[in-house]
């Protein structure tokens, strides 16, 4: 059987409690399906001396606790990732010392080479600045889980107080950035009204959302770039053949695609409180090999950040779609299909899948980790996007466009990525901590 969340352990938790808990709650048993090897891995020992597997961890803690939408958790995911691994490398060079060059940390002792005091003091602050922006209200407890770490250090407390103090600054700049990107910004757009158009939820008339086209990637040059070409046009031969399948779906939906159905909604904000959303679940999967393959600190906040800011470049690739097109919903062109309750109706239009794209974009990144897992990241992408058919919310054509875009901006972040010249690369001047 299929397990209802692979972090259902983590989602009661409360913050206070995750600097001695969080990181020893690990899912057990031998989940079926294509997603069964990588997620049945739970061997904590290769990153007993990590702190970044632990502060991803409290995000989907603090995701799941607080209903967070998938679209603000891909997004805290993003911003967290991007500034630990940007404060590893800034650590790893040195800080400036009092004549304005630069100083190395002499701390490679501490850690065994993979993850050095001054590695993990680097991730601790910058990650309790950025969650503390993204979460204000657990600033305490955050700051207490810094100070936990920074105890444990014990004789090498001073390199993580160096490395905490650059990732401080880091934190600091990537919170600038978030306040300037648009995520907070308001829908001001025009919904259409129409046959095969799509029709809100509410009243008044609201997209969820809307904000997303308008908001800053990471890598991508605009929302538009990897924009998708049409859906089959409403009532053409293509178009009624599509919505026919799901609903044959519909009136002979068996146990086991409603199994998987309600496995992949994952929507903290929506109907299932405490799932750690789709972005949380491919962080959980990045996190097992990580653990597999042993990462140094550097190592695993690069995949994390690699993999937050590409999901959410996806998503913005994705709104752009949507809000293009307005595709109306199959239960909306067809009131006699069903829905599976677990997954709901979500208030933003059909074309493309939000699910595909989150999914095809992690399991491309991961895919660059970990070659030998391709084919079964590969399986979980289809069948993340067979569960949005088995659940009466999305055509397969749907589905295609999400994977296609989501590939597609996967394969340029990374491209971005292996250039050596990108967003994830430190840069000493905007951060504050060189020399003017």
């Amino acid at each position: 059987m299929r397990p209802h969340s692979i972090l259902s352990c983590r989602a009661v938790m409360a913050v206070a409690a995750v600097v001695t808990s969080l990181c020893a709650c690990q899912p057990s048993g031998d989940p079926a399906g294509p997603r069964g090897s990588l997620l049945a891995s739970r061997d904590p020992g290769p990153t007993d001396r990590l702190v970044s597997p632990g502060w991803q961890a409290i995000v989907t803690s603090l995701v799941a606790q607080g209903h967070v939408n998938p679209l603000a958790a891909s997004r805290a995911y993003a911003l967290l990732g991007v500034a630990q691994y940007r404060a590893v490398q800034r650590a790893e060079r040195g800080n400036w010392n009092d004549d304005g060059e630069v100083a190395a940390f002499d701390d490679q002792s501490g850690g065994g080479g993979r993850s050095r005091p001054s590695d993990r003091g680097a991730v601790a602050g910058a990650s309790v600045v950025v969650l503390s922006y993204v979460f204000p209200a657990q600033t305490q407890a955050l700051e207490d889980m810094v100070t936990a770490q920074r105890d444990a250090a014990g004789g090498r407390s001073a390199a993580f107080a160096r490395g905490e103090a650059i990732g401080r600054v880091v934190g600091a700049a990537i919170v600038t950035r978030a306040r300037g990107d648009g995520f907070g910004n308001s829908f001001t757009g025009t919904i259409p009204v129409g046959p095969g158009f799509w029709t809100s939820n509410t009243t008044p008339p609201t997209v969820g959302g809307g904000q997303m086209p308008g908001v800053l990637p990471w890598f991508m040059t605009s929302a538009s770039q990897f924009r998708p070409a049409p859906p089959p046009a409403f009532g053409s031969a293509d178009y009624v053949a599509a919505l026919a399948e799901i609903r044959r779906i519909s009136d002979t939906r068996t146990a086991e695609q409603i199994e998987i159905a309600t496995f992949w909604a994952m929507n903290a904000a929506a109907v299932n409180p405490g799932e750690p959303t789709p972005p949380g679940f491919w962080i959980q999967v990045a996190t097992d090999g990580i653990n597999q393959h042993a990462f140094s600190e550097r190592e695993a906040t690069h995949l994390y950040a690699l993999l937050g800011a590409t999901m959410f470049d996806a998503a913005i690739g994705c709104w752009d779609g949507k809000l293009t097109y307005w595709l109306i919903r199959p239960w909306q062109a067809d009131p006699a299909i069903t829905i599976v309750p677990a997954v709901g109706k979500p208030n933003h239009p059909s074309y493309p899948s939000a699910h595909s794209s989150f999914s095809s974009s992690a399991a491309e990144v991961l895919s660059a980790f970990f070659p030998n897992q391709r084919e079964q990241l590969e399986a979980m992408v289809t069948e993340a996007g067979l569960s949005r058919m088995y659940g009466g919310i999305h055509y397969r054509f749907d589905i295609e466009a999400g994977r296609q875009l989501g590939q597609s901006v996967a394969r340029f972040a990374i491209a971005a990525d292996r250039s050596g010249h990108s967003v994830l690369t430190p840069d000493d001047e905007e951060e504050g901590d060189g020399p003017r």
